[in-house]
């Protein structure tokens, strides 16, 4: 009864915890196979590979999935289910799976942060496939038309990072860039437009992002269909 009590106890302080001060860090790749090992849990316990089966090992987790198990013949903690980085913590830098051990006889505890490591499993995306911009045709040239920005999922150096702009004679492009969130992109005018002469104008603007698809060596890209209407 007192080592129930006891494990009570540290799961009370495990939900109550500031994961700030966790006291072993691990990093996992997302989508990592069912079954990689994440580290060396043991060691890290400062016990011996049988001592986690006869002290009754526990893995506690706030989630609802159970993503790490311990193989107690290795000591070393694995993966144990999908971990999609984006269903985890979307638009967050920094994506850690939080777990505490509980040993028994004596009853110790140790908190246990995992940082999930973005892979490039997200192409970007337009809320919509088209886009108007109504200009005056006697807009001077180096005026600015803020553009809409695509989203991805996935999130650093795998987010948006440039868009390209189809060639044409009255536009270029100037592209911010986002740092570690997504760049933006306005178009600027070249030269006078004359309404007489083209009254709408086709573009397309394409965006891609930073990192490399996990199967092809090419990177993520999605383009979107600018009218510019004159008037």
């Amino acid at each position: 009864r007192d080592l129930n009590n006891g494990i009570l106890f540290f799961l009370a302080m495990f939900f109550a915890s500031d994961w700030s001060a966790a006291q072993i860090s691990y990093s996992i790749t997302e989508e990592a196979d069912k079954g990689t090992v994440v580290g060396n849990l043991a060691k890290d316990l400062n016990v011996n590979v049988p001592d986690l089966q006869t002290r009754n090992l526990n893995i506690v987790s706030a989630r609802s999935k159970k993503y790490f198990e311990a193989n107690f013949k290795t000591g070393e903690l694995y993966v144990n289910d999908r971990i999609d980085r984006e269903e985890i913590c979307l638009n967050i830098i920094k994506c850690t799976l939080n777990i505490e051990t509980i040993l028994s006889d004596p009853v110790v505890h140790k908190r246990i942060e995992v940082v999930i490591n973005d892979v490039n499993d997200n192409a970007p995306t337009f809320a919509e496939k088209s886009f108007s911009l109504n200009i005056s045709e006697s807009s001077p040239a180096g005026e600015r038309f803020l553009l809409p920005l695509a989203v991805d999922a996935d999130s650093g150096s795998n987010s948006v990072k440039t868009y390209k702009l189809s060639v044409n004679e009255y536009f270029s492009l100037d592209v911010q860039s986002g740092g570690e969130h997504s760049a933006s992109a306005e178009l600027v005018l070249l030269k006078a437009l004359d309404r007489e002469k083209q009254a709408t104008i086709k573009l397309t603007l394409t965006a891609i992002d930073g990192g490399f698809r996990l199967i092809f060596t090419a990177k993520w890209t999605c383009s979107k269909i600018i009218w510019v209407f004159l008037s």
